[in-house]
């Protein structure tokens, strides 16, 4: 790893320590590395949201892709039918 990219890395304790620090520049400069061997990037919000891709909502997205010409037979709700999950040994 080059030495000008150690000098833009937190070390988590560092991290940890210095918290509000860590988080006044992200917002004021931009995404903190955090770690060396596992790095994580900090970014703030706004810019997440910015480069994130829209999600449907997940009701919408199951409206969506729910499978289409299959034929389900539904039980009787009044029919007696086992439970299954209650534990056989327990009933």
């Amino acid at each position: 790893m080059a030495e000008a990219e150690l000098r833009d890395t937190w070390t988590v304790a560092e991290a940890k320590a210095r918290l509000s620090e860590v988080l006044r520049l992200a917002e004021e400069e931009g995404p903190q590395r955090i770690g060396v061997r596992k790095p994580c990037i900090l970014v703030p919000e706004h810019l997440w949201r910015e480069r994130a891709p829209e999600r449907p909502h997940m009701g919408r997205w199951l409206v969506e892709n729910m499978p289409r010409g299959i034929n389900l037979e539904l039980p009787d709700r009044k029919s007696d039918r086992p439970v299954p999950f209650v534990d056989e040994d327990r009933a």
